[in-house]
């Protein structure tokens, strides 16, 4: 098969005209210059005429020309001062996966056909960048060669020890593209190290230093991926040693944007269908059970000291344990730190960053991601596997009869986990390889697959060993050390034979092999080598088998392997949005990764969502000229709109939207600062609810301050009421013990539930856009259950007993009366078993409690005072649930619920209630449930003169059996409280509640 080329995209077109435009207005001219033949009469190299590109526009011009560019493309316009004829740098900023390679060989192409420049230098950080454009050089020759018009051009990769190239690159009136890693030239170098770079020194053969040679032809720079070729100020006086006429810098994730003049990010890429829709199936291990003390290492670090993260179990102060996460330094002891037993002896020995690990006083030794206890580890990643496996295979049969292969990717913590050695150096599976075959075979035998996807591709007769394949950057001959030590898995053992360089030339160099079906490799392992420079269009899983925030690259860089729009077995690409789904498959949260993956985004790319900046209205259109081309709104006025949204407090100095603009917004009253006519202003408008995303928010000018209504505070009634329900009690209470062992049994018995571990699988794709990632649609959830029982069990019966304040004799005639199936609970999950005890027997006893409580009333002088009141701070947005009051304390009734709103309205308009109010947050009755606050208190009219002042509590039914126990008893520990001090209190659902227990 052959990939074919598409030449029409239109933002691919933009990106090349925005570089090709900077030198408009130039006529065709070359520099000419004498290269020397070697001294060394022995080589057959006469002096010759060298060629070179050369530019004559004015300063002046390229100004106008980069300005023109980046107006047209709505970019912030570069201060004229950074625009230097003598130093010309340029930034063009691409997604991953949309073509940023064809991009600049063809804007190399165009230069040459427009302007005559001829010498073009590609820099790349590293060889897996190098080898994929020189392979993506490799599979466009024929269709550059098409659109050219047979231009005749050659590529290479620069080899010191073939320097005929460089002089062929001089002297050649043709195309030359060198391809060369920075390191070849760079200056930063160790010179302890006696490193030579054959490039810089002089050389008898050629009769001069090769980078003088290039130096004289002026070439235009390509650098690939800036942000790692050049990250130290060396590298960047390296590259201007090659005394370039020109350097633009291509990237996704630029960190510095030097005269930006295109940009097609993420966010336009995905909206614009130009790469796959993100999906993410979140793999994560829940209610793990640990047998012993539980330990996850997350990351070691060495800022301000040697400290380490752990993930364990703390136990609270309400006796509950939870699993969080804490900073640990050395000498800390774990047992301190979760005042729990099974942690005596982890003292912290040892923290090392590299290699990373943490050691312990009683010899336990965990790497950053490795976990002691709870799920193991291999349990996870196999769970991992066989997902992408299932995700693969159903892409299969889907894809497979559109003739679209499927491949995966697999990201590995190291090398040695997926390829070991044995004592004579031969190849032999690692840990993930191993269980990829078994959960290979295992899978392919449902009839799902078997009996369609394996009748078309007979792929069942194809060795296990030949679907999978690794390929790692650092392949070194080595044997497996018959050491134990510790640090054995930090070593790299991934060898160097035949089948090696075969997996690198089909990963690396031959992509339309791996993409038909005549490669049966379909699963692919690596470390960290196919990151910056590799993708592939017909990866179409993903899977991170490491601890997020420990990796060498990221989410982003992770997940740009995979974006690329695929191709069938005609090498045509397949735009249809619902094959282009890439599957992550993580071992994290859905809603970690989607934080994670969009704080990359911010980093990596710069991209603030939700944030404008002064160019965002840059490229509004307020008419035609005479040609019919478009003219713009312009930097100008578009930064003073944005110094008004400052201004307006529409926006934060750093540009982001406020939710003052967000409630304009939506009510399409913002102001601009200025008069615009209604086209112009639905343009900004749309840029506005696009940057602004869909965060609810509420209206600020519907913000009310509540009040008191001092009519109804002051009146003589209110007094009264207020007195009649003021004063403080205490209560006492008597049980029968008995009784209570009796419920808390059948409390457990139909309560407690068996919480043992599980693995969570849940799925989602991702939507993109300039307010931020969201999910797209519903999350899909399936939960697969462990039964695992512990080997050892903890003392439940001091535990319970310590954690309810009963004696031991009543804990044992609790756990007599359990059910058999209850108390197997305890072995699938001791923890769980334990603390779902404790919850059930301490609510009982607050509950029983409650049956025999006495309310006292404190004494005269301890109350709750009216003026509080008026101290009582409230702040309501106009609602449904804020009701207007004539008849209350204050103006404005802020209501909680419906019924409490039914209330409000109705308490407003019966003629029986001349006044009411909502008692405040700080009103509270002490119960052995924890405080109650009621809702009402109200002034009662029977008739003939009668006035009752009483509590009510606004419930959705007045009957006992229909509420919560707590509610309940809170409520029955209320209505003797208030029995106490010589009032009432009643429940009721409506109006009519009310007046039938008066």
């Amino acid at each position: 098969m052959k990939i074919q080329f598409e030449g029409n995209l239109a933002y691919q077109q933009d990106a090349i005209e925005a570089v090709v435009d900077v030198f408009k207005g130039q006529e065709k001219l070359q520099s000419n210059f004498t290269v020397l033949a070697p001294k060394d009469q022995s080589i057959d190299y006469d002096a010759d005429l060298g060629y070179g590109n050369k530019v004559n526009l004015l300063p002046k011009q390229l100004i106008e020309n980069v300005q023109t560019i980046q107006m047209k493309n709505g970019l912030r316009i570069s201060d004229p001062n950074k625009i230097d004829k003598n130093d010309l740098q340029f930034s063009i900023e691409m997604e991953t996966g949309t073509g940023k390679t064809y991009v600049f060989t063809r804007s190399i192409m165009e230069m040459n056909r427009k302007y005559g420049f001829k010498k073009f230098i590609i820099v790349v950080p590293s060889v897996s960048i190098r080898e994929g454009i020189d392979s993506s050089l490799k599979l466009t020759d024929e269709h550059f060669k098409t659109v050219f018009e047979n231009t005749p051009y050659i590529h290479f990769v620069y080899n010191s020890s073939n320097l005929g190239q460089v002089r062929d690159f001089a002297t050649s009136d043709q195309v030359r593209i060198m391809i060369i890693n920075i390191q070849a030239f760079s200056q930063d170098i160790d010179a302890s190290k006696g490193t030579k770079r054959i490039l810089l020194d002089y050389n008898d053969k050629l009769g001069a230093k090769p980078i003088s040679l290039l130096q004289d032809t002026n070439p235009i720079v390509i650098v690939d991926e800036p942000q790692t070729t050049i990250e130290s100020e060396l590298r960047k006086k390296s590259i201007q040693n090659l005394n370039p006429l020109a350097i633009f810098r291509f990237s996704a994730t630029h960190r510095d944007k030097i005269n930006l003049l295109y940009k097609f990010d993420s966010i336009d890429a995905y909206n614009d269908g130009k790469v796959k829709k993100i999906e993410v199936a979140s793999v994560t291990a829940k209610d793990q059970v640990s047998d012993g003390a539980y330990i996850q290492v997350l990351s070691v670090s060495n800022k301000n000291g040697f400290k380490a993260k752990l993930n364990i179990d703390v136990k609270g102060k309400n006796g509950k344990v939870t699993r969080s996460s804490k900073e640990v330094k050395l000498g800390d002891d774990l047992y301190q730190i979760t005042k729990l037993d099974q942690y005596y002896g982890f003292n912290v020995s040892e923290i090392s960053v590299e290699p990373a690990f943490v050691e312990f006083s009683n010899g336990q030794f965990l790497q950053v991601g490795q976990t002691l206890g709870g799920i193991n580890d291999s349990d996870i990643k196999r769970k991992l596997i066989a997902k992408t496996i299932q995700e693969h295979l159903d892409k299969e049969v889907k894809l497979n009869p559109k003739g679209i292969k499927v491949l995966s990717l697999f990201f590995i913590d190291r090398v040695s986990r997926y390829r070991e050695y044995d004592e004579e150096g031969n190849p032999i599976n690692g840990e993930y390889a191993q269980i990829f075959e078994e959960e290979y075979n295992r899978i392919i035998q449902s009839p799902k697959y078997k009996l369609s996807l394996f009748k078309e591709v007979k792929d069942l007769e194809i060795n296990v060993s030949d679907v999978h394949k690794g390929y790692f950057s650092s392949d070194k001959k080595a044997k497996k050390s018959n050491s134990k030590d510790k640090f054995e898995y930090f070593k790299d053992t991934s060898g160097s034979v035949k089948a090696d360089e075969d997996t690198y030339h089909l990963i690396m160099k031959d992509k339309e092999k791996l993409l038909s079906f005549e490669s049966s490799v379909r699963f692919i392992f690596s470390h960290t080598a196919l990151k910056e420079g590799w993708d592939n269009p017909n990866v179409f899983q993903i899977c991170l088998l490491k601890e997020m925030g420990n990796s060498e690259i990221n989410r982003r860089q992770e997940i740009g392997r995979g974006l690329r729009i695929p191709v069938d077995q005609s090498g045509n690409r397949v735009y249809d949005e619902n094959v282009n789904i890439l599957t992550t498959v993580v071992n994290e949260s859905f809603k970690d990764f989607v934080e994670g993956y969009q704080k990359e985004l911010t980093e990596d790319t710069g991209i603030k969502f939700g944030h404008l900046a002064i160019e965002s209205f840059n490229t509004v259109v307020t008419s035609l000229d005479e040609n019919d081309e478009p003219v713009y709104l312009g930097q100008e006025v578009s930064n003073q709109i944005y110094q008004t949204f400052i201004e307006l407090g529409y926006i934060n100095k750093t540009g982001k939207i406020l939710d003052n603009l967000k409630t304009h917004i939506k009510e399409e009253r913002v102001d601009l600062g200025q008069e615009f006519d209604e086209t112009v202003s639905k343009q900004i408008y749309n840029i506005l609810k696009q940057v602004a995303g869909s965060l609810e928010i509420k209206n600020s000018d519907n913000k009310v301050d509540i009040k008191v209504n001092k009519e109804v505070y002051l009146s003589e009634d209110f007094k009264n009421l207020w007195d009649t329900i003021k004063y403080k009690t205490v209560y006492q209470v008597e049980f029968d013990s008995e009784k209570l062992i009796e419920n808390c049994i059948k409390s457990i018995n139909a309560n407690v539930l068996n919480q043992q571990s599980k693995i969570e699988f849940v799925k989602g794709k991702l939507a993109v856009g300039k307010g931020g990632i969201a999910t797209d649609g519903d999350l899909k959830t399936y939960v697969e259950h462990l039964d695992v029982e512990v080997r050892s069990l903890p003392d439940i019966i001091t535990y319970l007993q310590n954690e309810t304040d009963l004696t031991r004799k009543t804990i044992v005639f609790i756990l007599k009366g359990l059910e058999p199936r209850i108390l197997k609970y305890f072995k699938t999950n001791p923890q769980a078993f334990i603390e779902s005890c404790i919850e059930v027997i301490n609510l009982q006893k607050r509950l029983f409690i409650v049956e025999g409580i006495k309310y006292q009333k404190i004494g005269d002088h301890d109350f709750y005072e009216q003026k509080r009141l008026e101290e009582t701070d409230a702040i309501g947005y106009l609602s449904k649930y804020m009701v207007e009051a004539s008849k209350s304390a204050f103006d404005y009734t802020l209501c909680d619920s419906d019924i409490e709103l039914n209330l409000a309205r109705e308490f407003e308009s019966s003629e029986n209630v001349s006044l009411y109010t909502k008692l405040p947050g700080w009103f509270k009755i002490a119960t052995p449930l924890g405080s109650y606050n009621p809702d009402w208190a109200i002034l009662y009219n029977k008739g003939e003169g009668e006035k009752l002042y009483f509590v009510t509590e606004s419930k959705g039914t007045i009957f006992d059996a229909g509420l919560k126990p707590i509610e309940s008893g809170k409520i029955k520990c209320g209505k003797a409280h208030f029995e106490a001090i010589g009032s009432r209190m009643i429940v009721a659902h409506n109006m009519d509640d009310v007046n039938n227990q008066v």
